[in-house]
């Protein structure tokens, strides 16, 4: 059975910092799956992991781009996927998700992993946002990579 831990926020700067804080607790490589609706706070979550990982990073949605590889130096540390436009494995192919999958260390955080289970590792830490109202967020962390805290 796996454990979770459960975040309330009431701002996106909340939510970025339980981001930053997850991060900070992640070893070199990891994969964080997101699920949510349009809106529900992933990317904010996700900026702050970035701010966590790489500070020099503007990490911003990947809607159109569908992937951001944010790096320290050469070094590539974290990709941001956004998986709404995908439907099926050879759409996912061909964005190179996988190849960023391979990169050494990299930390992967997929947002709309509901599009992608197939590609979700039994391993992974998953993140559920849900609003709670018109700030206000609810943030379960399944599989964390730290203690209740």
């Amino acid at each position: 059975m796996s454990k979770s831990v459960e975040f309330n926020t009431s701002s996106y700067i909340e939510t970025e910092k339980v981001g930053k804080m997850l991060a900070s607790h992640m070893q070199s490589g990891g994969f964080v799956a997101f699920y949510g609706d349009l809106g529900a706070g992933k990317t904010a979550f996700i900026r702050g992991m970035g701010q966590q990982l790489c500070p020099e990073a503007e990490v911003c949605s990947p809607t159109y781009a569908i992937i951001n590889e944010y790096k320290v130096g050469a070094r590539t540390v974290m990709c941001h996927v956004d998986a709404y436009r995908i439907n099926d494995d050879d759409d996912l192919y061909s964005t190179g998700f996988y190849d960023c999958c391979d990169y050494p260390g990299v930390i992967m955080a997929v947002e709309w992993c509901e599009k992608i289970p197939f590609a979700v590792p039994e391993n992974a830490v998953k993140v559920t946002i849900t609003k709670t109202g018109e700030s206000q967020r609810r943030i379960v962390i399944e599989n964390p990579p730290f203690e209740n805290q």
